[in-house]
């Protein structure tokens, strides 16, 4: 089907270098930029990422070949805007959303739409399934509905005619990099899961299921060199030709890197579409219903993606009716009028579990409630909620890394789209009791990917060397001790309120009306 994958690979040097490209392949929107070696983005475009297609209910999947010509669409426009700076590009990095599964045949082609990391199709079955597997693989207690172990079961249970002919299991930057370089290859990191399934321990999950462990795809350093851009290419891409494609990982993991703080010590939460927290330590450690993961470099994360982060306020808002004709668009100046609101000095909860959730519970039939509303809340004492539910939730995982590592982190970068409002970062900062730093860069995924594409080029020593240069802090955010006593009582209701709604929850998922 494929080459594989030349962790040290070359091309002829270009003379001078300028640029390398950037992409992040986001839930919602799918970024690139030109940046060069400081930082400093030269020319950027985005577009919305593609769309999930019409399905059962719990499932989310997207047509891979989407991903591949919206690369082909930002490749063009950034062409055009560059002219022949264009071809000062050294290397291309892309990072993407994981927990997404591309299925592809032995020449090439995704067999059947992706299934994504939203999807929960599995969640009826995957206890049954389990039940026959060797109870005593270390992985085995991992899996739940947002496994990619979970959605190999499915597809082999429900649609044996696809499942016999996948030759590979990529995520989708991995499938795009496939397209560019004609070589399958993932990263350590993005697909940790799947290869520890993969392990043998007297036997394997995989095999047991009836997969194939070779459909885990050889898995790189983030930082090496998957091959080099094939020749005819369409559009711009065509002007790529010979250049060196980096494995980089998961938009998280580059996220991360891109504020600084894929290092230990730091923790770090990434607020877009849905919402990832962690902290990082030099050693692998565990807490209950955190992940734990690899992340290279003497870098080991505890912690990993939610279900529901600033997505709650674009739930929020409309129904309110606080959005008007620019749609999305107007989403900030509507949050911040509501946010600017008198406040009723009684607050209210939110439990913010509107799509189930992952970390730290792992339960997709968790759902959301506003908790002790009075006849005076008004539509802003609802968007304090918001913030502050979504933000109780980090301090549940922070609470939980820090234990396992042993000590507090030194601050948190804050990165993502909430991050762009003041508001929220001083609620974090308040909630979690630790310092909240946001990057200057409003993409952290663009500038992590840089990060790795720059390293892996050999222009930075070291990738904390790489960060150092690239990252550039913006705002700092320190707890206010009157706020931290008061949302420290407030943390005790919001734990009180799970506790006792999550039966209520779990009844309502499985009701359906007439």
């Amino acid at each position: 089907m494929t080459q594989r994958p030349n962790p040290h690979a070359s091309s002829a040097p270009l003379s001078r270098p300028a640029y390398v490209l950037a992409v992040d392949l986001g839930g919602t929107r799918f970024r690139a930029a030109l940046v060069d070696d400081t930082g400093g983005i030269a020319h950027s475009c985005a577009i919305d990422s593609p769309s999930c297609a019409n399905g059962p209910a719990g499932w989310d999947e997207i047509d891979a070949d989407a991903w591949w010509r919206g690369l082909q669409t930002l490749a063009d426009t950034l062409a055009a805007q560059a002219g022949a700076a264009f071809d000062g590009i050294a290397a291309i990095a892309i990072c993407g959303v994981t927990r997404t599964q591309v299925f592809v045949d032995a020449a090439g082609a995704a067999i059947r739409p992706a299934i994504t990391w939203r999807d929960t199709r599995a969640a009826a079955d995957v206890q049954a399934w389990l039940a026959a597997m060797p109870a005593d693989h270390p992985e085995h207690k991992q899996i739940n509905a947002f496994h990619p172990w979970a959605r190999l079961a499915w597809l082999l249970h429900t649609e044996p005619q696809h499942a016999a002919r996948v030759r590979v299991v990529l995520d989708p930057k991995d499938y795009l990099n496939f397209r560019l370089t004609g070589c399958a290859a993932s990263d350590t990191v993005s697909m940790a899961r799947l290869a520890a399934s993969a392990q043998p321990a007297g036997a394997d999950l995989l095999s047991a299921l009836g997969a194939d462990p070779a459909w885990v795809p050889p898995l790189l350093d983030p930082l090496d060199i998957v091959g080099m851009v094939q020749p005819n290419l369409p559009g711009a891409l065509a002007r790529l030709t010979g250049r060196r494609v980096i494995a980089c990982s998961n938009d998280t993991w580059a996220a991360v890197a891109g504020l600084g703080a894929l290092r230990a010590g730091y923790a770090y939460n990434i607020s877009g579409t849905t919402e990832v927290f962690g902290a990082v330590g030099a050693e692998p450690v565990q807490a209950q219903g955190l992940m734990t993961v690899d992340w290279g470099n003497g870098n080991h994360q505890i912690g990993g993606p939610g279900q529901n982060g600033a997505d709650t306020i674009a739930w929020l808002l409309p129904l309110l009716g606080r959005l008007g004709a620019e749609g999305m668009a107007g989403v900030g100046d509507a949050m911040n009028a509501l946010l600017h609101a008198p406040r009723d000095p009684q607050p209210a909860l939110f439990l913010p579990y509107l799509q189930g959730e992952r970390v730290p519970y792992w339960d997709p039939r968790l759902r959301g409630a506003f908790v002790g509303l009075n006849r005076r809340h008004g539509a802003g004492d609802l968007a304090w909620a918001v913030l502050e539910g979504v933000a109780f939730l980090n301090r549940t995982v922070l609470e939980r890394a820090e234990a396992a590592l042993g000590a507090p982190v030194t601050e948190i970068r804050f990165g993502g789209g909430a991050a762009s409002n003041a508001q929220w970062c001083q609620v974090k900062a308040d909630i979690c009791e630790r310092t909240v730093v946001v990057g200057q860069a409003d993409q952290p995924g663009i500038v992590g990917a840089a990060v790795a594409a720059w390293t892996a080029l050999g222009r930075y020593a070291n990738f904390a060397s790489a960060q150092d240069a690239l990252v550039r802090v913006a705002h700092r955010y320190e707890p206010r001790p009157l706020h931290t006593d008061a949302y420290r009582h407030l943390y005790a209701q919001f734990r009180a309120a799970e506790a006792a709604l999550t039966p209520v929850s779990h009844a309502l998922a499985d009701l359906r009306l007439p």
